[in-house]
């Protein structure tokens, strides 16, 4: 269990309607006590149950809409095999 002041829940929606939930922790890489080594660990990937659930609960949430182009199709011309 974590307080609310070292944990945190993220939501990304992308333009095709897709949502990705994530939790983040408060990490150390020294100690505690040296609030240079202090950061947010590597997003970790939850279930939207999970994320509604702790917003419910009055956890920090996010709500970040990623605005990205589609992919570009390259076209790589005919492929054969030869023997």
């Amino acid at each position: 269990m974590h307080s609310r002041h070292t944990v945190r829940y993220i939501c990304e929606e992308y333009p095709s309607g897709n949502r990705y939930y994530f939790k983040q922790e408060l990490i150390t890489h020294d100690s505690w006590q040296n609030p240079e080594s202090i950061t947010w660990s590597r997003p970790r990937p939850i279930t939207e149950r999970t994320y509604v659930k702790q917003k419910e609960a009055g956890f920090p949430t996010q709500f970040h809409y990623i605005e990205k182009p589609p992919a570009d199709i390259l076209y790589l011309g005919s492929l054969r095999v030869e023997n």
